[in-house]
Formats: structure tokens, C-alpha cells, sequence
């Protein structure tokens, strides 16, 4: 199995910074894409940003240039550092994983999502 720890929310005030963090564990022999998506309240989630295993990264329209993504491959971690937040910033955050882990039978596929950090913004 495949755990996913998230961290790192809170509130904020507007144009403060916040930096969420995702750990997987478990028996995990390879990550592909990483990715953190957000889901107001009455909203559907939708994604935020994404990293590929090569590092190339792609954010949604509303925090480009505000938000960054990263990952430690070491550490089977995933970042996102939230910059000059705003209100309609505020959600619940969750990391999401694909990749390869030890089966009972071999390699198998993985897609596992944390459970969610909640990020509110506002004065």
C-alpha cells in the first residue's frame, strides 16, 4: 500500500505565503507525475499544479506566477509553495501520486491521494 501524509496548511491573511507538503511511504518502487489539487466548498476539485518525474511543471491559470511546485525524489515529497494568497485561494488541498509499488505478484500501478489540508485565507 501506498500512504499519502499531507501538511503545511492554516490560515492566512491576504498576501501571505503558505507551504504545503506531501509525503508517500510504503512500498513504493517508482513516481511518475505528482500533482496538488484544491476544492472549495459547493466546487468541484480541480487541479493546481503538476510535476513530472523529468521536473516539467504546469500550474492552473489562477496561480500562475504565485505558486510553485516541487519535489524531492529522495524523499518521495511533494511541494507547493503559496505565494501572495488571496481569498478565493481558500480550499482543501490534496496531493495526488501515480507510480509503480511491490504487488504480491510484481510491479504494479499506483494512483493514491492525500487526505486533503485546508487552506483558508483571509483577514
Amino acid at each position: 500500500q501506498v500512504q499519502l501524509v499531507e501538511s503545511g496548511g492554516g490560515l492566512v491573511q491576504p498576501g501571505g505565503s503558505l507551504r504545503l507538503s506531501c509525503a508517500a511511504s510504503g512500498t513504493i518502487s517508482s513516481i511518475n507525475a505528482m500533482a496538488w489539487y484544491r476544492q472549495a466548498p459547493g466546487k468541484e476539485r480541480g487541479m493546481v499544479a503538476v510535476i513530472s518525474s523529468g521536473g516539467n511543471t504546469n500550474y492552473a491559470d489562477s496561480v500562475k506566477g504565485r505558486f510553485t511546485i516541487s519535489r524531492d525524489n529522495a524523499k518521495n515529497t511533494v511541494y507547493l509553495q503559496m505565494n501572495s494568497l488571496k481569498p478565493e485561494d481558500t480550499a482543501a488541498y490534496y496531493c495526488n501520486i501515480d507510480g509503480l509499488k511491490y504487488g504480491k505478484y510484481g510491479l504494479e500501478s499506483f494512483d493514491s491521494w492525500g487526505q486533503g489540508t485546508q487552506v483558508t485565507v483571509s483577514s
